[in-house]
């Protein structure tokens, strides 16, 4: 089961995914509000944390997580304050119930991971694409566009065109034609 818990929170945040079944994670830990309360109304124990990137809005709450779980986490620099583990492109990492492939996808921030699951049919595409065809800024330090560019068409190549969920990293997860969503960010990422 996919949570967000940062739905309702009225601060500058994340969204914040708890993942529950065979292997409960929390994918970010958003920023300014008690995800570490959230969680544990929620489960008992995390075994990880799997960070699509490392923006302040997203890992903000990283540290208090960390030391009320006990956990590590997961990201693709470790070079990141805070990452203990690297996540290398396309391997697979388990989610909840199934296994999802990370894919590198910079071009919001050089760090930046999406988790795809063909089994699931979900993915999370962080800060990279969005609802309505929006995508992720590339104004700030490490953005790029021709590279973001490059990266929602890596994330077309592999999502299966009936994908039913997509969890963003900001607004709400979509859950109709979530494809189409992707292909109408990689046409407006060229268009703008």
């Amino acid at each position: 089961m996919i949570s967000n818990l940062a739905q309702g929170v009225q601060a500058f945040t994340s969204n914040v995914f708890l993942v529950t079944g065979e292997r409960s994670v929390l994918v970010d830990t958003g920023a300014n509000f008690d995800v570490v309360a959230a969680v544990s109304e929620r489960v008992d124990d995390l075994e990880a944390v799997i960070l699509t990137h490392t923006h302040r809005d997203h890992v903000g709450n990283l540290e208090a997580v960390k030391d009320a779980f006990d956990v590590d986490a997961w990201g693709y620099d470790t070079a990141v304050d805070g990452v203990d583990h690297a996540i290398a492109d396309e391997e697979t990492v388990q989610l909840g119930d199934h296994d999802y492939v990370a894919l590198h996808t910079p071009g919001h921030k050089n760090d930046h991971l999406c988790f795809y699951s063909d089994d699931a049919s979900v993915l999370f595409a962080g800060d990279l694409i969005f609802q309505n065809g929006s995508f992720g800024r590339t104004d700030l330090e490490e953005g790029d566009r021709p590279t973001l560019i490059e990266s929602i068409d890596r994330v077309l190549e592999w999502i299966d065109p009936d994908l039913e969920e997509m969890h963003t990293g900001h607004g709400p997860s979509v859950t109709s034609e979530p494809y189409g969503h992707v292909e109408l960010s990689a046409q407006m990422a060229c268009q703008a």
